[in-house]
């Protein structure tokens, strides 16, 4: 038999208290707080213990060039890819899903389906982190390929969760790795490594006013994602 405990009812609150943020306010994370969310990070799970993860956490002056680079780059249709992307990826529901989270996030905007000036604006918004005074860039080594991106993700959901638990807010960005060269170029990691770019993400402390951080997207039944075998 086991002892009951309230950790079922803590994570419920954590897991479900954890959601995509796209407007901060400029308050930074004090360093301490920040190292003892990426220190929690570590001990995300990865295949034999490997811990394949590098990350860049890029703050202040840093930070400002960096959303200043990427502008620049989307502007001049700069893209570069460490990991392949195409559209047609998500087909079915999947493609319904993303339709549906689009549709939320636009619609709380008040950016309607053909204001392609103002979609522009708001990518051009989300290369500046959303206003978010940090980002963290996640990296993999330069031979990374599927099984080390399942260790990243694993890596990046402990990281989301941990820093949902000390009341920071944050947005996981895939739209970062479409500017992978740009990103090292800014930072100055060229020089040192090749590693490569999965996705960022985008935190500090949400601007509870915004309308876009009160949309809800809804979630799939657990009969439509999961089957139990016996």
């Amino acid at each position: 038999m086991t002892t009951p405990t309230l950790l079922p009812d803590h994570a419920e609150k954590l897991i479900r208290a954890r959601r995509a943020t796209r407007a901060f306010t400029p308050d930074a994370v004090p360093e301490d707080t920040m190292r003892a969310v990426f220190t929690l990070a570590g001990a995300a799970p990865s295949n034999s213990n490997t811990q394949p993860w590098n990350v860049e956490v890029v703050s202040g002056a840093a930070r400002d060039r960096l959303s200043a680079d990427l502008i620049a780059a989307h502007g001049e249709k700069r893209m570069s890819l460490d990991f392949p992307y195409r559209d047609d990826l998500y087909t079915g529901a999947y493609a319904q899903r993303r339709h549906e989270a689009g549709a939320a996030m636009y619609g709380a905007l008040g950016i309607g389906r053909d204001d392609h000036e103002e979609r522009e604006a708001f990518t051009a918004e989300s290369l500046d982190f959303y206003g978010a005074p940090h980002v963290a860039l996640l990296f993999l080594p330069p031979n990374a390929e599927e099984r080390m991106a399942a260790d990243l993700g694993m890596y990046g959901q402990t990281l989301l969760l941990a820093m949902t638990a000390y009341g920071i807010a944050s947005c996981p960005q895939g739209l970062l790795s479409f500017y992978a060269d740009t990103i090292r170029d800014s930072l100055g990691i060229h020089r040192i490594s090749n590693n490569k770019l999965l996705f960022g993400i985008s935190f500090g402390y949400a601007d509870t006013s915004a309308p876009i951080n009160n949309i809800t997207v809804p979630r799939a039944a657990l009969h439509q994602t999961t089957r139990f075998h016996s």
